[in-house]
C-alpha cells in the first residue's frame, strides 16, 4: 500500500479525495433508500404474519448496522491482504456451497441456505466477495502462472459455477459467470478462449434448464405468463400489474395495494413491483440513472487503479452491484425469467446485505489505493 494511502486512512472522510467522498455518498444513499423501500413493502406482511408491523425492517436494521461495521473494516484494510485471504476462503465457501446439496434447507424447489440453530447462511451469497477476489488474483497473473495453476483454478470456479447450478440457481450462477468472463477479457485473456469459455457456459446454462422442471416452468412461464396467471405465471403477472399500476408518478410511499394481497415475495425478489408500483415510471428511471452514475464511477475507479489486481477487483465489484440490480429489475419487469436473485442494499436478508456491503467496501478501497500519493501528501494533516 502506497505511503499516501496510509495516511489518508488516518484523515477525517472530508479530506478523502472527491472520487472516493462520492462514491461513499452514492452507497449511503443506496442503503438509506433501500431501508426506506423495504419498509414500505415490509409491513403489511409482517403485520399479519408476526403480529409486528416492524419485525422485518428492525431485522432488516440490525444486519445494516452489521454490514456497515464490516464496511469498515474492509475500506480500513489494505486490498493485498483481502487478496492473500482470497483463496482459502473461497475453498471454505465452495465447501459450504456442497453442504447445501447434502444438508441444506429446500425452499421453493431450491437448496440455497445451511441453518445452524438460529443461524441460517446463505454460501451463494457469502463467496462473492472472495470470487471476485480470487479471479483478480488469477486474472492478472494469468501470464505468469503454470499451466497446472491455471487449470486447477479455473476447474475451481467452473466446479463453484455448477454446484451454484445443482442447486439449483441459475440467476446467481449466471452472474458469477458473467462477472469471471468480464474480469478476464478486462485482463487481456485471448478472444478464442473467452469465446470458448462462454460457449460451455451457455451450455451448462441450457443444459440445466432441460434437466430442471423448477427452471424449465420459470422459464415458459416468463415467455408467456397469462398462459397460466393463477399458477407458474403467477409471480410475474402480479408483478406486472404492479408496476403497470403506478403509472407516470405511482401511487405515493407505502401506498402499494399490490404488497397487501397479491404479489408474492414483495420483500426479496419483486421488491423492485412495490417500488414501481408507489413512485410510477419516474421513480423507475431515477432508480436506472442512479445505477448508470454508479457504473460510471466504479468504471472510473477502474481506469484509474494501479496496477492489474486493483482494476479487476474494481471491474468485478462494479459488475456484481450493478449487475445483480439489473437482472433482478429485469426480472420484475418480465425481461428475464424469473429468479432469486434479491436487489442487492434493497431486498431483505441479512447474507444478501452482508455480501453487497463487503463488496462496495472493496471498492471504495481501490478508490482509495488508486488516490495520487502527490495530491494526499499536500493534505493538511489530522492534528
Amino acid at each position: 500500500m502506497a505511503r499516501g494511502t496510509q495516511g489518508l486512512l488516518t484523515l477525517p472522510i472530508n479530506l478523502w479525495p472527491a472520487e472516493t467522498r462520492l462514491l461513499l455518498g452514492l452507497i449511503a444513499t443506496w442503503s438509506v433508500f433501500g431501508l426506506l423501500v423495504l419498509a414500505s413493502a415490509s409491513w403489511w406482511v409482517s403485520q399479519q404474519e408476526l403480529g409486528d408491523a416492524l419485525y422485518t425492517i428492525k431485522r432488516q436494521l440490525i444486519w445494516m448496522l452489521a454490514g456497515w461495521a464490516l464496511f469498515s473494516v474492509v475500506v480500513r484494510t489494505p486490498l493485498k491482504r483481502w487478496l492473500q485471504l482470497a483463496a482459502p476462503a473461497l475453498l471454505i465457501g465452495t465447501g459450504l456451497v456442497a453442504l447445501t446439496l447434502i444438508i441444506g434447507t429446500t425452499v421453493n424447489g431450491a437448496s440455497r441456505w445451511l441453518v445452524l440453530g438460529p443461524i441460517q447462511l446463505q454460501p451463494t451469497e457469502l463467496i462473492k466477495p472472495f470470487i471476485v477476489l480470487q479471479g483478480a488474483v488469477l486474472f492478472s497473473q494469468w501470464r505468469r502462472l503454470a499451466l497446472d495453476q491455471r487449470v486447477l483454478w479455473m476447474a475451481i470456479l467452473g466446479g463453484i459455477i455448477l454446484l451454484i447450478l445443482k442447486q439449483p440457481n441459475l440467476s446467481t450462477a449466471s452472474l458469477t459467470g458473467l462477472v469471471l468472463w468480464l474480469m478476464a477479457l478486462a485482463s487481456g485473456l485471448p478472444l478464442h478462449w473467452l469465446v470458448g469459455i462462454a460457449g460451455l457456459g451457455l451450455t451448462a446454462g441450457t443444459t440445466s434448464i432441460l434437466i430442471n422442471d423448477y427452471q424449465r416452468l420459470r422459464v415458459t412461464s416468463f415467455l408467456d405468463p397469462w398462459q397460466d396467471p393463477l399458477g407458474n405465471g403467477y409471480q410475474l403477472v402480479q408483478s406486472l400489474l404492479a408496476i403497470g399500476s403506478g403509472g407516470l408518478s405511482g401511487s405515493g410511499y407505502g401506498l402499494s395495494t399490490q404488497k397487501l394481497m397479491y404479489l408474492p415475495i414483495q420483500t426479496t425478489d419483486f421488491i423492485f413491483a412495490v417500488y414501481a408500483e408507489e413512485f410510477g415510471f419516474v421513480g423507475s428511471v431515477v432508480v436506472l440513472l442512479f445505477l448508470a452514475v454508479f457504473a460510471l464511477m466504479g468504471l472510473r475507479v477502474a481506469l484509474r487503479s494501479r496496477g492489474n489486481q486493483l482494476r479487476l477487483v474494481a471491474i468485478g465489484c462494479t459488475t456484481i452491484l450493478v449487475g445483480q440490480s439489473i437482472m433482478n429489475i429485469a426480472v420484475a419487469s418480465g425481461a428475464m425469467p424469473t429468479t432469486g436473485l434479491p436487489l442487492p442494499l434493497v431486498s431483505y436478508g441479512g447474507n444478501s446485505l452482508l455480501a453487497s456491503l463487503f463488496i462496495a467496501g472493496l471498492l471504495v478501497r481501490c478508490s482509495l489505493e488508486s488516490a495520487d500519493p502527490l495530491s494526499l501528501s499536500s493534505r493538511p494533516s489530522r492534528s
